[in-house]
Parts: C-alpha cells; sequence; structure tokens
C-alpha cells in the first residue's frame, strides 16, 4: 500500500453488472419498437384499413353461393383462385398504400421530431414502422384465409381437403406483402409517396415476371440492355417464388424444401431492404 494512500483499496469491477446494463440496453430497444409497431397498428385500424375484410368475406361467401350454382365440379378451384388472387391484390394495396406513408405522415404531423428527441433511433422507428403495418396484413390475411376455408366448405356443403392445403400457398402470400412492404418503406425514406407508391408497383409486377428478365439477358443483342436486365433480374425481389396460387387451386401444397427455402428468401431480402433504408433514412436531414 502507498504511504500517500493508507486507505486505498482496490476497486474491483463486476463483470455481471456490464452484462445487465447490456442486457437491460437490449430490452428497452425491443420495448420501445414494439411501442412504435403497436401504434403503427392503431393507426391502420383509425384509416379504417381492417374494414376491407368484413366485405371482403362477404362478398367471397356470395360469390360462392353462385359459383356453387353455375359451375359443374369446378367451385372450389374458383374460389381458390378467386379468394388468394383477391387476397394478394388487397395485400399489395395495403402494402403499397399504407407502406408509402409511414414515414412521410410523421414528417407532415411534425410528430418524427417528438419521437426522435427520445431515446428511440431511428432503425428502431423505421422497424417499428415495418413490424406495426406487417401485423396489420397478417390479420388481413388470417382473416381472409379463413374466408376462403369457409366458402370452400360451404360449397361443399360438408369438409374440404383444400380448407387446409392452401394455407402454405397462404403464407407464401405473406412473405410476399412482407418484401412488398419493405420495399415501400425503402422507397418511402427518400422519395415521395406518390413516386414511392408508383416505384413498388413497377417491383411488384416486374418481380413476377423474373424469369422473363433472365431470358432478355441472354437473347438481348445490345450489351447495355443485357447489363441492365441482368442487373433487374439480381437486384429485384424474384416474386414467382410465391406465386402458388394456380398449383394451390389444384389441391398440390409446396414442398417442404422450397417452401424453407422461400422464407429463408424472404427473410433475407426483407433484411436487407430495411438495413438500407436505415442507412439512407439515418442520412437524411429535416427541417
Amino acid at each position: 500500500m502507498s504511504p500517500l494512500q493508507p486507505n486505498a483499496t482496490p476497486q474491483v469491477h463486476d463483470a455481471s453488472a456490464f452484462g445487465s446494463d447490456s442486457s437491460l440496453s437490449v430490452s428497452l430497444n425491443i420495448k420501445r419498437t414494439l411501442a412504435i409497431a403497436r401504434n403503427a397498428f392503431r393507426e391502420a385500424v383509425r384509416d379504417r384499413v381492417l374494414y376491407n375484410l368484413v366485405l371482403f368475406v362477404l362478398l367471397l361467401i356470395a360469390g360462392a353461393i353462385f359459383l356453387g350454382e353455375l359451375s359443374a365440379g369446378q367451385e372450389s378451384k374458383i374460389i381458390v383462385d378467386l379468394g388468394l388472387s383477391a387476397m394478394l391484390l388487397f395485400g399489395v394495396f395495403i402494402a403499397i398504400f399504407v407502406g408509402v406513408g409511414l414515414v412521410y405522415k410523421e414528417i407532415e404531423r411534425r410528430t418524427l421530431y417528438a419521437i426522435l428527441s427520445k431515446p428511440i433511433g431511428r432503425g428502431q422507428f423505421l422497424l417499428g414502422k415495418y413490424l406495426g403495418l406487417c401485423l396489420t396484413l397478417l390479420v388481413n390475411v388470417l382473416v381472409m384465409g379463413v374466408g376462403v376455408s369457409l366458402a370452400l366448405i360451404y360449397v361443399r356443403r360438408g369438409w374440404d381437403p383444400l380448407a387446409i392445403k392452401i394455407w402454405p400457398a397462404i403464407i407464401l402470400i405473406y412473405f410476399e406483402l412482407m418484401i412488398i412492404t419493405a420495399v415501400a418503406l425503402l422507397f418511402s425514406s427518400f422519395s415521395t409517396p406518390a413516386l414511392s407508391a408508383l416505384l413498388t408497383f413497377f417491383v411488384f409486377i416486374i418481380g413476377h415476371f423474373s424469369a422473363d428478365l433472365k431470358g432478355l439477358a441472354t437473347t438481348s443483342g445490345s450489351m447495355p440492355a443485357r447489363s441492365l436486365f441482368r442487373a433487374l433480374y439480381y437486384l429485384l425481389p424474384n416474386l414467382a417464388n410465391f406465386s402458388m396460387i394456380s398449383v394451390a387451386s389444384h389441391g398440390v401444397s409446396p414442398d417442404a424444401s422450397g417452401f424453407a427455402l422461400a422464407a429463408l428468401y424472404a427473410i433475407v431480402y426483407v433484411s436487407v431492404l430495411l438495413a438500407g433504408a436505415t442507412l439512407i433514412f439515418s442520412r437524411r436531414n429535416f427541417k
């Protein structure tokens, strides 16, 4: 012991304290992100986004009754084609027109400044908004899926195996909607709502023709055109991986490996899109 510090005692740092602080910080960040997600979901409900569910189910059941009277043994196939296609289109419109306004509305109402003045990062803000809209879409898809299953059971006047076999295709539709939502959020992080909606819709359309892009990249006679088509093929999402509507209408479910690969593809692509949106949004200046 030094004579200048007779009462000095060695300081011992508790390593568990650092771990406790780190886990507490992670827990707080998760709670803040989930709070933003809940608010985004409530806002979607206030905008009457979910009210289309009642209309969808009623129209689908009425269509099932009508088709059951007219078609000769094809009512189940028609209901699945009609129901899943409507589910995809409803979901895409919600993802685009709600997704492009997630950031813009907060800027326009100037509530973004109050949110970011709190200990909330811009990445947390975007992730919370994304999760809130994904929750909205999940409720839509589940209710619509139940509506299609009930319509199948009704027209068969009993149990129809298609009522269960269509659900893998429904889950793939939800994965596709997750990608479209992330695309809309990416564009909305730096563009106006109108342009973001247009660009997202183009991505949705082109994403279903990825095979054609690959063919154009190999058959085009112009080198710049081949480079452009090749770049679009690799950059834009291949949404054809999630299109199982016609297959589901014939009672065929995707194999487990294909389903798992599609799910992994969606998760990785969404992660990249959210990372890009966070990077752009974090560099953006608000006046």
